[in-house]
């Protein structure tokens, strides 16, 4: 089945063309460390969920490209179509010459509104162009105005035009120190309508995908493309071909609704942390080896401690016995209960691996099975010149302290009504905030009492 990805604003559009080169980059290289047949499959499938072979050389993304200035969708299509491996059609995408200037309800009172048609346009046309359409992947800013503005708004949009299909948000979580003055005004007005309209939403933080290009990648001038390239080699790792939990030799039909079945079993719980290892230059591979009980001994820790990547992880924090309501640890508060977890394994050896550390009750809420909280895919075809990598998509506790944090910052702006006046002339009243924050609240309380 077929993806049909929608990348809304400067960050959606610099991400979306980095996953599409990293897909492509992929599925091209001959590192696939597996049969012939194998790899053959594996590209197929992997053309079809993203790419349509139209009868153009290249493969061309199943995508719409939306953002209120020309110049970043612009650079997008000219650098795609440069690469010679892959291009974006050139019906795709949607701009205007004037922005949302970081204002949330520029992007969805105004922009969102006045061009509502053209944009859903756009989505229908690729999504008429699938054989099979799986759902939609929504690329997108929660800090700034178009990203995060009509991005709420197409993802409404898009579920009362597509009401049965599978809608997944990706959402890029800002800075902590601060890119916009008004960025957690921005986010909780994000966070809280795609809450409404999305199914799930998968969040990467820049504070840490800045963490992993310093400490991990080595890079000494870290640029927003660094960035943006960890984040596509993240996403790559779960959304390129793998064989579903129950065996099979087919590759997973749905990606998307596999995602969803897996993890949110319940619509007040939709919120995604992804964590991936091993992360190193690409210069270091050749001089590495690694074991499968190695690599899941640290993804596991990094489960259970909360930790964003495999350096600096807090060793003491163990689960708590079974039958106590308390964790043994002396630092409850940093054991991170899951929901649902599901592990993505790419590589040699694949299906020999002892997963039953990932399966322990204790790990996960007590009104789940443990054997439906936890499900694998595999493939023993390698990702990304890595011979052996694994990622985690976790529905648990992971996103808890950032949320309650961006949700105080933004209820003490409110509270003394800073910069209300720049939404409410563009139609977001107070009660617009108030609402948001009784969502969020509720979501916080929901994962707090996991």
């Amino acid at each position: 089945m077929s993806i049909v990805t929608v990348q809304l604003g400067q960050c959606g559009n610099q991400i979306g063309h980095e996953v599409f080169s990293a897909l492509c980059s992929d599925i091209r290289g001959t590192h696939g460390l597996c049969s012939k047949n194998e790899n053959q499959a594996y590209q197929d499938s992997c053309k079809e969920r993203f790419f349509c072979e139209e009868q153009s050389a290249v493969p061309v993304a199943r995508a719409v490209l939306v953002d209120m200035e020309p110049k970043v969708i612009s650079q997008a299509l000219s650098m795609a179509a440069s690469s010679g491996l892959w291009r974006y059609s050139s019906h795709s995408h949607f701009c205007q010459k004037q922005g949302s200037g970081n204002n949330w309800a520029s992007g969805y009172c105004v922009h969102g509104p006045r061009h509502k048609e053209a944009i859903l346009e756009l989505v229908q046309r690729e999504a008429e162009r699938c054989d099979r359409l799986g759902g939609f992947f929504t690329i997108m800013s929660m800090a700034g105005g178009t990203g995060s503005g009509l991005g709420a708004f197409v993802t409404q949009c898009l579920r009362d035009a597509f009401p049965t299909s599978f809608i997944l948000n990706h959402v890029i979580w800002p800075y902590g120190t601060g890119e916009v003055i008004v960025q957690n005004y921005n986010s909780v007005l994000t966070l809280s309508h795609l809450y409404h309209s999305s199914d799930a939403l998968l969040v990467h933080e820049n504070d840490v995908i800045h963490k992993i290009c310093a400490q991990l990648l080595n890079i000494k001038q870290i640029s927003f493309r660094d960035v943006n390239q960890v984040i596509a080699h993240q996403l790559g790792s779960v959304f390129q071909p793998t064989h579903p939990a129950g065996g099979g030799s087919g590759y997973s039909r749905n990606p998307l609704g596999d995602l969803m079945e897996t993890l949110v079993p319940h619509p007040e719980f939709r919120m995604l942390g992804l964590r991936n290892i091993p992360q190193m230059p690409e210069s270091s591979l050749p001089f590495s080896t690694f074991s499968w009980p190695g690599l899941l001994k640290h993804l596991r820790q990094m489960l259970i401690a909360k930790a964003p990547m495999e350096e600096g992880i807090d060793w003491q924090v163990r689960p708590p016995h079974p039958g106590s309501s308390i964790p043994c640890t002396n630092k409850p508060l940093h054991f991170n209960t899951s929901i649902a977890n599901l592990l993505i394994l790419r590589g040699k050896d694949v299906h020999s691996v002892d997963l039953g550390s990932f399966q322990d009750p204790s790990l996960y809420t007590s009104w789940l099975n443990p054997q439906d909280a936890f499900n694998a895919w595999k493939t023993p075809r390698a990702f990304n010149r890595y011979e052996k990598s694994a990622a985690l998509v976790s529905n648990s506790q992971f996103l808890l302290k950032p949320l309650d944090s961006i949700v105080g910052k933004a209820w003490n702006m409110f509270a003394s009504k800073a910069y209300l006046h720049q939404y409410t002339k563009f139609g977001i009243q107070e009660e617009d905030f108030l609402d948001s924050f009784t969502t969020l609240e509720q979501v916080i309380s929901s994962y707090t009492n996991l």
